[in-house]
This record gives structure tokens, C-alpha cells and sequence, in this order.
């Protein structure tokens, strides 16, 4: 009896331990519970053959090194940093929740974080042999962009529009005063942060200068988003360019500690062009800008002199009939003043170039096809330089090393998959972290030299004994076009028998700047799509012409003709999904957010005989509701092609709509303002057709926090009642 009881019990435990998802499991899960096992904030210890991460409980800094055979000791805690801060800051208070995240290896021995105190926000630089506070800069807490100098003296950061500095003995120095708040120094938020633009100030080597961007955006529209949360709703008004309307002007401008001077670099030309790719030479002599004209096709890489802001030399060009598309600053090669790395695709694929400071191109280092997607380090020699790039139609990422001289193009990792690499300082060795599609991670220690490999830790497939995910598998599509290969993933239903048919979910983005489907653990996917497969749903996703990591020519096939290329790849997805027998060809919907709330909007629209619902989440409507910086890059001007504009909005459309479609949008949106769907609710309502409509009066473009809980829950239900 007892026996007979024990396996009761422990089948039932087998049987809830096998349940489907939860909602609330499907949105989370994969970040947190059900992440696969891996080192958190990995870093190399400058100058060593040492990693550093966080432990479990994220309150220690672990290290492993090759002198100790990669065994795992403790190496700092949090209580060590709350010591020093404590003995350089008496009259404050410190307590660390966990070790810094966002911990910075600066040299052997020293660490850059931040710290919050009772008193105010600190930049840190920590010496981890000394356990001691080298430097610091204290702020007040409304502080924002803080950026500490190289030397760690001083730091700059932003009073709402205007940078201040502020050294650490607590001196300030306003370095802007402008009363105007459309006059904007120092933020990252320039040009949209297109381009690459992750930051607005930049300091010199020698921490004697500070470049900034300067924006002026007083003669930008207001756009007003309203707040409903005030007892009557008050306005927020925003700058916002809308494509073909007047865009912001732009300068970069160079602050002298010593003199307390500015110096406006005289980048002349059409004021409303964009200044990209911001770099200062190692000798703080020059700086080098790209300056793209607004129709975004036609680049200058110019230098400009640092003490005068006088115009030096334009190096180089870069023209297409397209748009030319600059994403990265210069990197300059080790102990070198005149030779520097540049990543452009103007022969088709984004790759390395090497050229001087005169322009002249000293070496081609583009391997194959492949696409250079993040930048390592150098070897220690400055002889090669190594890099994360594509492989396998851009499913796969992998390791390479190239010679600088030479060109020649080494592939250090093999196996078919995502490989996540740190390299060390002096190159010789590569913290590697790897999934594919059957592995959740393994993580790994290569040496460049002999490609030997030392396993560090293999992560367990996180869901045995929690849940059954359905099958995935990854496939190959042939385009429109006839001869493009289209990367696409199939989740089955749960329980799949293949003599039944089952309603379909495609989960769309189609744009650029975004690929869907890859070769890694769980195929790219979210947990939300394996969520709508364990209910019963075929859950298919197409990375069409016109999305990432494929090259120049797959991408700019949607330039001034968006959604039509995309459109049409996405119908050969369906084709295939039409080819199986186990696909209910009658009940067949499309969900997508952004871009891919355009693409499900105008899927329902243009081929509204195969989608009978849709879930268009934060959607362009009509391009000329979009912005400047993005929108004309792939559209031009809406008075250029207004052929275009038409054929791509979906207002003009409305009368199409035959299926059920659910458009969501945050109030808030300040990407994809909420005009976009009001215009076509009203067009709508124009028509006479029926359409769904949600609202989340305090989100941006993207629903976060316990809401995502919310919105899933909505996306899966509108599916279940209209499709299912």
C-alpha cells in the first residue's frame, strides 16, 4: 500500500511538473527561471589570463585564471567595496544589494563602477590589490549620462540640457548654460540615436577635452503626448521630425578643461545633416566625424583639428543609390596615430577596412560573405585583430581572427551555432559561451594560438522537469525573388499528431536591424511563441529580404518600396506552411510589434483571403508619420516618392480589412506616436469596417514590466476567440 501510494505521489509530481506554461512563465521565464545556466557579467582582467564574473547570489566577484587551472575562487565582495567607499566617504552611507553589474576592468588592477550612497551617485575607480577607492566623482542623484574621465579626476554628466563637470574634490564647472530647453548639450539622444549614436560627450585621451554634441531642435515641431495619470491630463510635448518636415541642426563642439574655452568643430554644409562615427585620435590632436547628408547618400569622413575646430582633410567617400548607413566610430590600432579600422558594406557586406589618416586604404580585410557583427580585441602584438561574425546564411555567429597586414582570415570556433565571445587582452585567449539549437550552453575557455578548448560549465536543458517544450525546427525557404535562401523557424503544437490540423500563428518583424531566426537555444524564439504552441498553435516565423546580418543587397531590396518585398517573401512563407497537412489553411493569423506591426497590419490588408486575424502591436501606419532619421533613410522625403508612401501605408487601405485585427499602442509611444493608428481607426470607421482596439495609457513604444504579463494574456486570448 505504501509503495502503491509513493508512486501515486510521484507520478503526480511528474504530472505537474510537466504542465504547460503560464502566462506568466511564458513572459519571464526564459530571462530568470529558465535561463540557461552561464557565468553572469563576464569580464577579462586586463593584462591576465584571468576571467572575472558574479556568483550565484550576485554578491561576490568569482575568478578563475590559467595559472590555477580555471579553478573557481572568490576574488572581491561587495562588503570590500562598502569598506573602501566607507573609509573615503565617512560622512555617507553605502549598502551594495549585489556586486556592480556594470563592473569595468580599466588596467590589472583597477575596476570602474558606480555606487549609490545616502548622499549622492559615484563614479568609482576601485584597485582591487589594495582594496582601495583610487578616485572618485560624487553627483546628486538627478545626475544623468555621468561619463569619468581617463583619469578618473573628473567626470561630465547632464543638468537636464546642459553638462556640467565635476571633479573629485566636488567642484563643479557649467560647462553649458542654456536656458532655452530646446538647445540640447551632451545627450545621446541625437539624431535619435541612429547611426550608432550611443553617447553624446567624448573625452579626450588625456582627459584634458571634452567633445559634445550640441543639438539645436528649436525649430522642430512640438508633438504632444498627453499623461492620464494627472486629475485633468496634462500635456507632454516632445521634439519630433516627421519625415519630409524641418529635422534638428547639429554641431560638435570641444570643451578645454584648462582654458575653459569652446571650440565648435566647422562642420559646414546643409544644417540639417548628420555628424556620425565621432572619434578622437590617440594624440587628442584631431577628430574625425562622419558627415552624411539628410537624403543619407552620400557619406564624408572628414578630420577636423582639435584646437581650432578647422576643417583638416575629407579622407574618404562613400556614395550609393540606395543610402549609406555608418554605425560605428573609428578604431584606431594599438600604439598608432595614423592607421585605423573602419566597418562599412559598401561592397556588400559589413566588414573591416584598414586605412590612414590620409585616406588611403592599406588593407581589405573582408573574409567571404561574412558580416562583422561585434568587434573584439587586438593580440597582444597589434599584428591581428579579432571579430564575432556570420556564418551559415547568418544563423550562425563565429569567431575569427584576421591579419592586419596580410588579410588573411582565420574561423577560430567550428561548431554550427551562437558563439558569445570575450577575448582577452592579449588575444591569446577567448572566453566562448555556446548554444545551438539542441544546446542551452556551454561555456568554454580556447586558445587563439591552438584553438584547444577547457570547459568551464555545460549548462542542463533548464525546462526538464518543468515543462515539454514542442518540437522547433529551423528551415529553409526560397524568396520571391526566386534564389534568395530565407531563414524560418516552425515550432510544432504540443502533443503534434500529424493527422490533425492546427490554426497557425506567424509572428512577424520583416525590418531591418532585426533577425528573428537563429541557430541558438531555443532557435531565437520567445517563450511566448512556445507558449502559443503548447495551446495548440502552429507557430511560424519568416526572416524575409530586408532584415539583418545578410548582407547590403538583401537588405536595401525594401528601399523607397517598404513592406512589398517583405510582403511577398512572407506569402512564400505561407506556401509552405500551406504545403503541410497538419496547417488548418482557414485559420491562419499574424501577430508582429513595431515594423512588425506594420507587416501584420498590411498582411491583413493586402492578402486578407489567407489572414483571418491579426495583432498589430505599436504599428507604422503611414510613413509620413514617422520620423526624419530612420524613415527617409529607407523612403527619402514623402514629397520624393510619394508613389511609395501610398503603396506602403495601410490608412489608405482600411477598406481591405476583412479578418479581425486587435492594433495595441502605448499612449506614451515617442517612436511610433499614436497617430499612426488613430489615422487608421478613423479610416476605419470610414469604411465601415470593425476593428479592435487597445490602449496602455502609461507605456512607450514597448509594453514592459508586470504589464508584458497583460499584454500576452491579451495576444493569446484574441487568438483563442477568433482563431482557435
Amino acid at each position: 500500500m505504501k509503495k502503491l501510494l509513493l508512486l501515486f505521489l510521484l507520478t503526480g509530481m511528474v504530472a505537474t511538473a510537466q504542465q504547460n506554461l503560464t502566462i506568466e512563465q511564458a513572459t519571464y521565464g526564459q530571462y530568470q527561471a529558465y535561463a540557461p545556466k552561464s557565468l553572469t557579467a563576464p569580464q577579462w582582467r586586463t593584462d591576465t589570463k584571468t576571467i572575472t564574473y558574479l556568483d550565484n547570489t550576485y554578491s561576490k566577484l568569482m575568478s578563475r585564471s590559467e595559472e590555477s587551472n580555471w579553478e573557481e575562487t572568490t576574488f572581491l565582495t561587495k562588503q570590500d567595496l562598502t569598506t573602501a567607499l566607507k573609509a573615503k566617504f565617512p560622512s555617507d552611507y553605502f549598502s551594495f544589494q549585489i556586486f556592480p553589474y556594470r563592473y569595468e576592468w580599466k588596467d590589472k588592477n583597477t575596476i570602474s563602477f558606480d555606487a549609490t550612497g545616502t548622499n549622492g551617485t559615484y563614479l568609482v575607480l576601485f584597485d582591487v590589490e589594495k582594496k582601495e577607492v583610487i578616485h572618485a566623482v560624487s553627483f546628486s542623484t538627478d545626475a544623468a549620462q555621468q561619463t569619468m574621465a581617463p583619469n578618473g579626476t573628473k567626470a561630465a554628466w547632464l543638468n537636464e540640457n546642459n553638462i556640467v563637470i565635476t571633479d573629485e574634490n566636488g567642484n563643479n564647472t557649467n560647462v553649458t548654460n542654456d536656458t532655452d530647453k530646446g538647445i540640447v548639450n551632451g545627450s545621446d539622444y541625437v539624431h535619435r540615436q541612429e547611426f550608432g549614436i550611443n553617447k553624446g560627450m567624448w573625452w579626450s585621451a588625456d582627459s584634458n577635452m571634452l567633445l559634445y554634441y550640441r543639438k539645436d531642435e528649436t525649430m522642430v515641431a512640438n508633438y504632444p503626448l498627453v499623461n492620464f495619470g494627472e486629475r485633468i491630463a496634462k500635456e507632454n510635448d516632445i521634439k519630433y521630425p516627421m519625415a519630409g518636415m524641418k529635422s534638428e541642426e547639429v554641431t560638435l563642439v570641444i570643451y578645454n578643461i584648462a582654458s575653459k574655452t569652446k571650440t565648435t568643430l566647422k562642420t559646414e554644409g546643409p544644417k540639417e545633416q548628420f555628424l556620425t562615427c565621432v572619434t578622437w585620435s590617440p594624440d587628442n590632436k584631431y577628430v574625425f566625424v562622419g558627415v552624411l547628408n539628410r537624403e543619407q547618400n552620400h557619406l564624408k569622413l572628414n578630420r577636423y583639428e582639435a584646437a581650432t575646430g578647422n576643417f583638416v582633410n575629407t579622407l574618404f567617400e562613400e556614395q550609393a543609390s540606395t543610402y549609406v548607413e555608418p554605425l560605428h566610430n573609428l578604431t584606431f590600432l594599438p600604439n598608432s596615430n595614423d592607421k585605423f579600422l573602419y566597418r562599412t558594406e559598401k561592397n556588400g557586406y559589413e566588414q573591416l577596412y584598414v586605412y590612414n589618416t590620409d585616406g588611403k586604404l592599406i588593407k581589405n580585410l573582408g573574409y567571404n560573405d561574412v558580416v562583422v557583427m561585434e568587434l573584439l580585441n587586438f593580440d597582444a602584438k597589434g599584428k591581428t585583430v579579432f571579430y564575432v561574425g556570420t556564418a551559415n546564411n547568418g544563423l550562425d555567429r563565429q569567431l575569427y581572427q584576421v591579419n592586419l597586414k596580410s588579410g588573411k582570415t582565420t574561423q577560430i570556433t567550428n561548431g554550427s551555432g551562437t558563439h558569445s565571445v570575450m577575448v582577452s587582452s592579449d588575444g591569446s585567449l577567448a572566453l566562448d559561451s555556446f548554444s545551438n539549437t539542441t544546446t542551452p550552453n556551454d561555456v568554454s575557455i580556447i586558445a587563439t594560438a591552438s584553438k584547444k578548448t577547457t570547459s568551464i560549465l555545460k549548462s542542463d536543458n533548464p525546462y526538464t522537469g518543468v515543462t515539454k517544450l514542442p518540437k522547433m525546427e529551423l528551415v529553409t525557404i526560397t524568396a520571391a525573388d526566386g534564389k534568395t535562401p530565407l531563414n524560418g523557424r516552425l515550432i510544432y503544437p504540443g502533443n503534434f499528431d500529424a493527422n490533425k490540423q492546427y490554426p497557425v500563428m506567424v509572428y512577424v518583424y520583416g525590418g531591418p536591424h532585426a533577425q528573428l531566426v537563429t541557430n541558438d537555444w531555443l532557435g531565437g524564439a520567445s517563450l511566448f511563441d512556445y507558449y502559443m504552441a503548447q495551446q495548440g498553435y502552429v507557430v511560424f516565423t519568416l526572416d524575409n529580404r530586408g532584415s539583418d546580418a545578410r548582407g547590403r543587397d538583401f537588405e536595401h531590396v525594401i528601399h523607397r518600396n517598404l513592406g512589398q518585398n517583405e510582403m511577398a517573401d512572407q506569402m512564400k512563407g505561407v506556401e509552405f506552411l500551406k504545403s503541410k497537412s497538419f496547417v488548418n489553411q482557414d485559420k491562419i493569423g499574424v501577430y508582429g510589434w513595431s515594423f512588425g506591426g506594420f507587416m501584420s497590419t498590411s498582411l491583413m490588408l493586402n492578402h486578407s483571403d489567407t489572414f483571418k486575424v491579426g495583432v498589430a502591436g505599436g504599428p507604422v501606419c503611414d510613413w509620413q508619420y514617422y520620423e526624419v532619421m530612420y524613415g527617409e533613410r529607407y523612403m527619402d522625403m514623402p514629397q520624393e516618392n510619394p508613389e511609395g508612401y501610398e503603396k506602403a501605408s495601410v490608412v489608405n487601405k482600411a477598406s481591405k480589412l476583412n479578418g479581425r485585427l486587435l492594433m495595441i499602442h502605448g499612449a506614451q509611444d515617442n517612436v511610433v506616436v499614436q497617430q499612426h493608428s488613430m489615422q487608421f481607426i478613423n479610416a476605419c470607421i470610414t469604411a465601415g469596417k470593425q476593428v479592435d482596439y487597445f490602449l496602455y495609457p502609461t507605456h512607450e513604444h514597448n509594453v514592459r514590466g508586470k504589464d508584458r504579463i497583460h499584454l500576452n494574456h491579451k495576444i493569446a486570448d484574441y487568438f483563442d476567440t477568433h482563431l482557435k
